[in-house]
């Protein structure tokens, strides 16, 4: 679970990480009222779950309540799509936050390393950029070092850390001690991802974390009941929000293809095979294994809600799932939701030969079948581009 920014700065002040203080606010009064509160000069912060905010128009000073008062009322409802083409997500609810005077800007993370099985702790003097451009523009200015599990990251782990990324000497004491209520967090609050982007210092030479941005592990929610609590589905993203309503396994992509699939093997290898063919999947969609004809629908009905989607890759091999239950769920959603985008299916295994016979007997215009996955792929790829 992703948590909003004012989320992880409360998950920090928690554990006594410096944050500035601030309030959230659904709504203009509020928001003002925030404002007012917390006194000018003051930010008004969109809360979505994507970066460049500020780029988008989704971060706004303000020096007195009139001001307050424009810059909720231009922020609260815009969509804002991320960098690399995330969203749109519509804005629902603003952070009011201090104004900081910052003085120099780092860049902090802990990451669940699954290759190592350790986490991955990083920190660099270059704030503001993310860890990618970082690591291609300058390497070395990322300080990296693994944390053994059985060793903890004290404040004297966390101060050569600091030392190695050459945080100025008068701050790293200050960031050492900033790090390491961090890493008892992470673990206390079972993260797989905790990034503070910018770590600033102020002209006062105090050390603060002016971003949060948390990954808590699902698996571990039911032992933290306050934080499954903070999850506030009108936030997600709307095809991700149906799927989830739908208890199906989908991840929205980029593209125009959309992915079909029962088993998470199977799905993956259509993705390949599809970016193979020239073409670029719009989502991962798991059916899961012995899927009925309801479950088809519910599974198209998520795919088409996607605008992006302009042709639809069905690919089911029936070991527990049968194809002919696949066949009816396809027709019932073409009859139901009046589905005109054009079809590509292959089904092999249990009942397919029933299966493809249902779907000839249909006469369906916009479906194809074909025998191969890569026949599949490319003859998709050829109907999305046409359709493009």
């Amino acid at each position: 679970m992703d948590l909003l920014e004012y989320q992880g700065k409360e998950l920090f002040a928690r554990h006594d990480v410096p944050v500035p203080s601030g309030k959230v606010a659904h709504d203009v009064k509020a928001a003002v009222e925030a404002a007012e509160e917390i006194g000018y000069p003051c930010v008004v912060k969109a809360q979505v779950l994507i970066g460049g905010r500020g780029k988008a128009g989704g971060i706004k000073v303000a020096g007195d309540r009139a001001e307050a008062e424009a810059a909720a009322e231009a922020i609260l409802g815009m969509d804002i799509t991320g960098p690399h083409g995330e969203g749109p997500f519509t804005v629902h609810q603003v952070w009011i936050e201090e104004a900081s005077d910052i003085e120099s800007e780092y860049y902090f993370s802990f990451i669940l390393d699954r290759s190592t099985k350790k986490v991955l702790a990083m920190l660099s003097t270059t704030g503001g950029m993310d860890v990618e451009a970082i690591a291609e523009e300058d390497p070395d200015a990322l300080a990296k070092v693994h944390i053994d599990p059985g060793k903890g990251f004290d404040v004297a782990a966390a101060k050569e850390l600091a030392s190695e990324a050459g945080i100025p000497a008068e701050f790293q004491d200050k960031t050492a001690e900033l790090i390491s209520k961090l890493h008892d967090g992470f673990g206390a609050e079972d993260a797989t991802l905790i990034e503070v982007n910018p770590l600033i210092v102020t002209v006062e030479g105090d050390v603060i974390a002016l971003d949060a941005k948390v990954t808590i592990d699902n698996s571990a929610l039911y032992r933290h009941e306050e934080l499954a609590e903070l999850e506030d589905d009108s936030l997600d993203d709307p095809q991700e929000q149906m799927a989830h309503e739908k208890n199906l396994t989908y991840v929205k992509l980029d593209g125009d293809i959309g992915i079909l699939g029962n088993g998470a093997g199977l799905c993956m290898s259509t993705l390949d095979v599809v970016a193979q063919a020239g073409g670029d999947p719009a989502n991962f969609l798991d059916a899961g294994g012995g899927s009925k004809a309801d479950a088809v629908v519910d599974a198209l009905e998520v795919i088409t809600s996607d605008q992006k989607v302009k042709a639809i890759l069905f690919n089911i091999f029936g070991g527990i799932t049968r194809c002919d239950e696949v066949a009816k769920g396809i027709i019932e959603a073409t009859e139901r939701l009046d589905l005109k985008h054009p079809l590509v299916v292959r089904l092999d295994g249990t009942n397919s030969e029933e299966g493809l016979k249902l779907l000839a007997e249909a006469g369906l215009d916009n479906l194809h079948q074909e025998k191969t996955m890569l026949g599949a792929a490319e003859k998709v790829v050829e109907l999305a581009k046409a359709a493009g």
